[in-house]
């Protein structure tokens, strides 16, 4: 297959198209900042549709994963900034597949499972989840999220592409041994006796594997069944206080010192970043995937962060080695 990864030079983008890479596939990213890579990489604006727009005509799939990214201080020009790339880039997409000739067949569309409403009650699946942004006690902060999850999905909603199917990536955290990414960040807290609860320790933290986020994009890309929202997340999201206990456990850490909200609160602001991603509670269940037939190979925490601690360290291991 020809697969086009608008916004794929980031961590998403880059595991996503390692994979496809090495099963055979032709990989074009689409770049703000091109650089090389071992495939493909294309520059585009990210905004209007230009000469890129060619790499989509006759392409089996696109994945659209731009957007600036969220890990910063949500000031106005951040929110803008943030909203903008979102919604610019989905709009340039959804004209360059109406303008085809021979449009993608599948167009995977990033969203995230911030959409839903912070709960301890009940999951949220794709049909009987709950939607945020009424609630009481919600900081601006995550109604500010939601409404761009909202003007995200609605930017390709409004796409003309009749002859491509179109599917809503609402993913969770996905957790990946990379540097630079959540799993390295949360496991980095554990290496430094840091990963204890955090607040309350009763929100909810939804994850996916790589390996299992890999698997369910191939599987959405040949199931001609699914499309609209699709929750991408592993059917068992714990309280973040069994998350970081489960994660001390397969780093081989017993204990970890708790960080209160306010502790958090600070330690953000000195970060530069927002609290939502560790206090908000996201209770997601892949509702469409598991009634579709997709079995995930890492359903539970436990398992999948023993895997992930093993690769962490293999990968350490060969920058060590190639170090010297």
């Amino acid at each position: 297959m020809k697969i086009v990864i608008p916004g794929g030079a980031g961590q998403i983008g880059t595991l996503l198209a390692r994979a496809f890479v090495a099963d055979g596939h032709e990989v074009v990213v689409l770049s703000r900042n091109p650089s090389r890579a071992p495939w493909r990489v294309v520059p585009w604006d990210a905004v209007a549709v230009g000469a890129w727009a060619g790499e989509l005509d006759g392409a089996d799939v696109v994945i659209n994963l731009a957007g600036r990214s969220v890990n910063c201080r949500y000031t106005a020009e951040h929110r803008k900034q943030i909203l903008a790339s979102r919604v610019n880039s989905t709009r340039a997409v959804g004209q360059a597949i109406a303008q085809a000739a021979q449009p993608p067949r599948v167009w995977l569309q990033a969203s995230t499972a911030t959409i839903y409403a912070h709960r301890y009650d009940a999951p949220n699946d794709e049909d009987a989840g709950v939607l945020g942004g009424a609630e009481a006690d919600a900081p601006d902060t995550w109604r500010f999220s939601i409404d761009v999850a909202k003007a995200w999905e609605q930017a390709a909603l409004e796409a003309r592409v009749p002859a491509t199917r179109l599917v809503l990536l609402r993913s969770a955290m996905t957790m990946s041994p990379d540097r630079g990414g959540v799993f390295d960040a949360l496991l980095g807290l554990v290496r430094w006796g840091l990963g204890g609860t955090s607040g309350e320790g009763r929100q909810y933290v939804s994850w996916i594997h790589d390996q299992d986020f890999i698997r369910a994009v191939y599987w959405l890309m040949e199931h001609a069944e699914l499309h609209g929202p699709v929750n991408l997340a592993a059917p068992h999201p714990l309280p973040n206080a069994d998350f970081m206990h489960a994660l001390r456990t397969a780093w081989g850490r017993g204990f970890g010192l708790p960080a209160a909200t306010w502790m958090l609160a600070v330690g953000a602001a000195c970060m530069r970043t927002e609290t939502e991603l560790i206090l908000k509670s996201r209770r997601v269940s892949p509702g469409r995937l598991l009634s579709s037939g997709f079995a995930f190979q890492f359903p539970s925490w436990p398992e999948a962060a023993a895997d992930l601690c093993r690769r962490w360290r293999h990968l350490r291991l060969l920058d060590r080695q190639e170090a010297t």
